[in-house]
């Protein structure tokens, strides 16, 4: 669980975290594709979690703070937001993209809902055509259980983040663990405006394969199995 003592009070009105490791390869334009938020007020923040590379380097001049946390994308967002000054964070995995006005949405989205967190649908950018399949299922599922997916970019109002002291430090699944945490204070807002997410892990490993492990794994996890053996079976 997050420490709420270490956060910082808000001073913006959105904060997006950026956990990474090994990402010198797509770390530069990934933040490049985020300078217009910055522009416009946004805090953008990146945590490491012990790279090898030079994705700390690189990430430097394209960000407000460039953070070190033990390895783990639990720990590393818990950092960051610890860390941050929004009203509203935003978890954005490196290989995945923003839609235009992101934060007019977000923070538009919330105040009208009235909800305390959500999500984008996700498209997922590659060759195979099989890909756009695995999106829409994705977004059907979330809209039909509440659960989000770290792929989906989940933004959460402050202080209902740390009221639930933010992401499980698991090794897997953290953001369903969150997703269902944070359903007990509201069901999420789902965004039909999509955010881009690359498809390279499910190409490299296969599509196909790579759903039935999912499904596995998701399985596993609802009948109990530790995060910490399910996150052996991913690697």
């Amino acid at each position: 669980m997050i420490d709420c003592s270490a956060s910082e009070t808000g001073g913006c009105r959105l904060s997006i975290i950026v956990p990474v490791l090994d990402e010198a390869d797509g770390i530069a334009a990934a933040l490049t594709a985020l300078a217009a938020l910055r522009e416009q007020g946004a805090e953008l923040i990146v945590v490491d979690g012990e790279s090898s590379d030079d994705t700390v380097l690189l990430a430097a001049p394209l960000a407000d703070k460039v953070l070190q946390s033990p390895k783990g994308r639990a720990c590393q967002m818990n950092t960051g937001a610890a860390a941050s000054c929004g009203e509203t964070l935003l978890f954005l995995h490196a290989d995945t993209r923003l839609p235009a006005k992101a934060e007019q949405l977000v923070i538009e989205g919330l105040n009208t809902s009235e909800k305390a967190w959500g999500r984008f649908d996700v498209r997922i950018a590659g060759r195979s055509a099989l890909l756009s399949l695995v999106a829409g299922m994705m977004n059907l599922r979330s809209r039909l259980t509440g659960i989000a997916t770290g792929d989906q970019a989940i933004f959460v109002r402050r202080e209902d983040f740390f009221a639930v002291g933010g992401y499980p430090q698991q090794d897997l699944m953290e953001d369903i663990a969150l997703s269902s945490m944070l359903k007990r204070r509201s069901p999420p807002l789902c965004l039909r405006h999509t955010v881009t997410t690359s498809g390279r892990r499910w190409e490299k490993h296969g599509i196909c394969r790579t759903i039935l492990l999912m499904w596995r794994l998701r399985l596993l996890y609802w009948l109990g199995v530790p995060s910490e053996k399910l996150a052996r079976d991913y690697r």
